[in-house]
């Protein structure tokens, strides 16, 4: 499965950690198992456990050497000097990049995702439940980017208000109606509005705002328009004022925030509490989602590699989610705590995204 790694440049370079071949296989083998236990149980592990559980056959002296040496090339760190080690969040790029292996989800964990996301209702219901399951699969919080819908022109009409301005009157084919003021020549006759107005809905109706410039700009271009240089005018700026208003915020859909105050958040609540306070700010975690759209599979950013959770340390893992014709339309993922299950949470959020592509893409047939 493709998984799509990335981090903040300018951290990155300031937490570089040293190429995972370059570890020897002793070392290479304690320390994921140090990783694999912290992701598992939230704790530092010591060199008396991984001695009795790991079967490794070496002795605490052994392997206390070896964590040492993991501890002094940034992978591992020990909390307080008698407690054992924990990976640091270089330390579990390093293991995300080049140890893990990904956990693909089950065929019944498939079946139940699908089912719950094919049941019939309004496509808001199906992005609510996407960021429920998300949740539940990761222990984690869930969130999903409502997709953003291009309106289709229905009709315009342009209506003079004094000699330099004009109403324009766009419907949309949802029903949706907009009113803009534009600026116009001193020159503008009633009669070049009127014409402008039953091009666009003669000629443009049925295609979004970019779809409809383009055609103008072609059918004038090629001298197919009976246009004149007034009126084309008015149809590019009439076409322009449907432009959304630049300070709507996307809407993000998140649940699950309950499941940040485990009982390990009990020993680290200032983490939690600035974790949550990150995701009340909506508008800056739908902007670090949004950066996953170009991503061609899930995309995990880890703890200060994304300036946003620099203070509390956690985890994004994204991945972005396609109509029935490949467009990206939005993008979903889990928050949560550095010590997320990565070979669990990674393929379950890439199959998600997924199945509600298809939910996306039935809808999207049916309302055809």
């Amino acid at each position: 499965m493709e998984i799509e790694l990335v981090a903040d440049i300018a951290s990155y370079d300031r937490m570089a950690s040293p190429p995972i071949t370059e570890l020897s296989d002793r070392a290479r083998d304690i320390f994921r198992l140090v990783v694999e236990d912290y992701l598992g149980r939230g704790q530092p592990v010591g060199s008396k456990a991984l001695s009795q559980q790991s079967g490794l056959n070496l002795s605490p002296a052994s392997i206390r050497s070896v964590l040492s040496e993991l501890e002094q090339l940034g992978l591992l760190a020990a909390p307080h000097t008698s407690a054992g080690r924990l990976p640091t969040e270089s330390g579990l790029r390093l293991f995300v990049d080049g140890i893990m292996q990904v956990a693909e989800p089950t065929r019944e964990e498939r079946v139940a995702i699908e089912q719950q996301l094919s049941a019939p209702g309004p496509i808001e219901k199906a992005l609510e439940k996407t960021s429920s399951i998300l949740s539940d699969i990761s222990g984690a919080a869930g969130m999903v980017m409502v997709p953003r819908r291009e309106p289709r022109l229905a009709q315009m009409r342009l209506v003079p208000l004094d000699e330099t301005r004009a109403l324009a009157v766009l419907v949309g084919e949802d029903g949706h109606v907009e009113n803009r003021v534009l600026e116009i020549a001193d020159a503008t006759s009633h009669s070049a509005l009127q014409r402008a107005g039953n091009y666009i809905s003669a000629q443009l109706s049925g295609r979004t705002l970019a779809e409809a410039a383009q055609t103008m700009r072609a059918d004038i271009a090629s001298g197919q328009s009976a246009l004149d240089e007034i009126s084309a005018g008015l149809v590019e700026a009439g076409i322009a004022t449907w432009s959304e208003d630049p300070a709507r915020r996307p809407v993000l859909i998140v649940r699950g925030q309950a499941n940040l105050l485990d009982e390990t958040a009990l020993g680290d609540i200032e983490r939690v509490r600035s974790l949550l306070e990150d995701l009340e700010d909506k508008q800056s975690v739908a902007e670090l989602l949004d950066s996953a759209r170009d991503a061609e599979s899930t995309r995990i950013f880890i703890g200060a590699e994304n300036r946003l959770f620099a203070l509390s340390g956690s985890s994004v893992i994204a991945s972005p989610y396609r109509d029935r014709e490949g467009k990206v339309v939005g993008v979903l993922g889990v928050i949560g705590p550095t010590r997320l299950n990565y070979a669990r949470v990674v393929p379950m959020v890439d199959f998600t995204a997924q199945s509600l592509g298809k939910r996306i893409g039935w809808q999207g047939k049916n309302d055809a």
